[in-house]
């Protein structure tokens, strides 16, 4: 077992973690736990040999706790990171990494601003509603690390775009997020799919150039108090 890579979770007993099967699982030996937050050293450690990745689940989530490994290879690619980083050409590949990534974002960014623009496609006069709404749901959904529908690859952005909007509007019109809803299997997917319809039939109101009393509309309200 000590010689397989896993994603384990933390256990009460000392000295143990819990296998993905719920069992106690004793560290072994020479092992050391490698704290959260150097990515680099994280990857090379998972990618050189056997590891334990604790993950601790809090609601939906999961949060990394440290990966343990043999204490020597941790202190070994440890060491030679090191002088990797105090290499001047890896400073400067840093930079050229990051400005790669930030031109990547603001092309993402335009690209999902005007794929949430095609989804609302509101009539010409509400045309100023509709370039705010894409723009504050773009600001919400894609920032890297927002963990928002918007960043995920596995669906086309047509589908991103609409559930952003969908999600944004869940919050800012409707009372979701002060509903009390019973602890019962699937009944908050169920209140969710009801205030999705809520939202579409409002956006079909802008879509067809209905004439919408903005003062009292949610979504009219949520855009002017932003």
């Amino acid at each position: 077992m000590a010689d397989e890579s896993l994603e384990v979770r933390t256990s009460k007993q000392a000295g143990y973690v819990l296998s993905p099967e719920g069992k106690q699982l004793k560290i072994p030996d020479g092992w050391d736990l490698l704290p959260p937050g150097d990515a680099a050293l994280s990857r090379r450690i998972k990618k050189d040999g056997p590891s334990w990745t604790v993950k601790e689940p809090k609601g939906r989530k999961l949060f990394s706790r440290g990966i343990w490994a043999p204490a020597h290879r941790i202190i070994a690619l440890r060491e030679i990171l090191v002088t990797e980083r105090e290499d001047p050409s890896y400073q400067k590949k840093l930079d050229a990494g990051r400005a790669r990534r930030g031109k990547e974002q603001e092309r993402y960014v335009l690209e999902f601003t005007s794929a949430v623009q095609h989804f609302l496609d509101f009539a010409f006069q509400y045309d100023e509603l509709e370039d705010q709404m894409a723009k504050l749901v773009a600001e919400h959904a894609v920032p890297v690390g927002s963990g928002t529908v918007a960043r995920t690859q596995r669906i086309p952005i047509e589908q991103r775009a609409e559930s952003a909007v969908i999600a944004w509007m869940r919050h800012q019109t409707t009372a979701y997020d002060d509903m009390s809803i019973p602890r019962e299997k699937g009944k908050r997917r169920e209140v969710r799919r009801m205030l999705a319809q809520r939202s579409r039939n409002l956006l079909d109101k802008y879509r067809k150039g209905f004439e919408i009393d903005l003062s009292s509309c949610p979504l009219s309200k949520a855009l002017s108090s932003k």
